[in-house]
């Protein structure tokens, strides 16, 4: 027998042996995976956004199937459908989930806010942002590069001809990958029932902050004076609103008409930040609310 031949055999016979082994230990110990998981796992929407604070949907459901302590109720793009569902597979109690959907908290559009210089690196918030902190004079506002909408699993982002990012009220579930995304902290959950919002992220001082946009919050506690049930404060050089305050004791959100730059304006939602000033913002927020168009 030649010597290609008898390497052929050896060769042939080594490789038969190496499988009846891995054959014979993938039987002895294969583990067996709950069917519950993959059940629980069709449920969930698919859009490994991480919401829940799991790797992935099929993370999730292996451990709201195996471990006891983890809520049926943390696919938060899901929201109480989904849970339900979850809990009812899982026998397990789902407390109820406000539906919440994203916020963008700058109105610093091209036109109101200055430049410190002209960006022309890689398309992207967090590159920008490593470069002097952006290209902004305010180190707080929305770089308008678009990393959020790129990152949104759902679709529900769009930049706009002014340079921020757009909400889709319709598509928008919730998730906060947009917001983790952001180098700025410009983005945040806010409940789907608020009434007014911040279209400002600034910590700067009144006088710095104007001077480098004219949408930003000043700072001068006008809003905050306003509001007779002590919804909004002032935190770091910017307002902050309660928005279970408003939503249970507000039927006149009066702080809207003091705000000498608007950065407080009615929380309505799929316009450009900025723009809620138009003649139809209170039909789109009463109709938004009553339809649950963000679900």
């Amino acid at each position: 027998m030649s010597t290609s031949m008898m390497i052929l055999v050896v060769l042939t016979t080594l490789g038969l042996v190496f499988g009846f082994v891995l054959a014979y230990a993938n039987r002895k110990f294969a583990i067996e995976i709950n069917p519950l998981i993959h059940i629980v796992e069709d449920v969930l929407p698919k859009g490994q956004c991480g919401a829940c604070g799991y790797a992935g949907c099929q993370a999730y459901a292996e451990a709201v199937v195996l471990n006891p302590d983890v809520s049926p109720n943390l696919c938060i793009p899901g929201k109480e459908p989904i849970a339900k569902a979850v809990a009812e597979l899982t026998g397990k109690a789902a407390a109820d989930i406000e539906p919440r959907i994203a916020q963008v908290k700058c109105a610093g559009s091209e036109g109101r806010a200055v430049k410190a210089y002209q960006y022309e690196g890689i398309s992207d918030c967090v590159a920008a942002s490593l470069l002097f902190g952006g290209q902004k004079s305010c180190k707080y506002g929305c770089l308008g590069l678009g990393t959020c909408v790129r990152n949104c699993p759902f679709d529900a982002m769009t930049m706009s001809a002014e340079g921020l990012p757009v909400i889709n009220p319709a598509k928008c579930t919730g998730c906060g990958k947009c917001e983790t995304v952001c180098p700025k902290q410009v983005i945040a959950m806010m409940p789907l029932t608020a009434s007014v919002r911040i279209n400002c992220n600034s910590k700067d001082k009144g006088a710095v902050a104007r001077k480098v946009c004219t949408a930003a919050c000043i700072a001068c506690s006008l809003c905050m004076r306003q509001c007779p049930h002590g919804a909004i404060t002032m935190e770091s050089n910017l307002a902050v609103v309660n928005p279970e305050i408003c939503r249970q004791v507000c039927t006149d959100a009066s702080c809207l008409t003091k705000c000498p730059t608007k950065a407080i304006r009615p929380a309505v939602l799929g316009l450009v930040p900025g723009t809620e000033s138009q003649a139809s913002v209170e039909a789109v927020c009463v109709s938004c609310r009553q339809t649950g168009v963000a679900g």
